[in-house]
């Protein structure tokens, strides 16, 4: 994913290059400051967000889903999430 949306001119920052041990925490609230799209697999974002009701930027979450079906997905929904989220903030 992390090719896909830099080679389609996306401003993408990885878990990895920022801090690989990074809490969940910590990645939530950088992307938080940094108004960024969070797109993961981890279910641990739910519960940071609607259980202990921590502040969130725009959260896509994928299961189960081949790298290419997340991209197709994601190109297919990129505007309307977008524009979704910034109407929650």
């Amino acid at each position: 994913m992390y090719a896909m949306l830099t080679e389609a001119g996306h401003d993408v920052v990885s878990a990895l290059e920022r801090d690989p041990r990074a809490a969940d925490e910590e990645l939530l609230a950088v992307a938080t400051d940094e108004q960024r799209i969070l797109i993961t697999e981890d279910k641990d974002f739910g519960e940071l967000v609607f259980v202990r009701g921590l502040a969130h930027p725009c959260i896509i979450r994928f299961v189960d889903m081949s790298v290419a079906e997340k991209w197709r997905r994601c190109r297919n929904s990129w505007h309307a999430t977008r524009t979704q989220c910034k109407s929650q903030h």
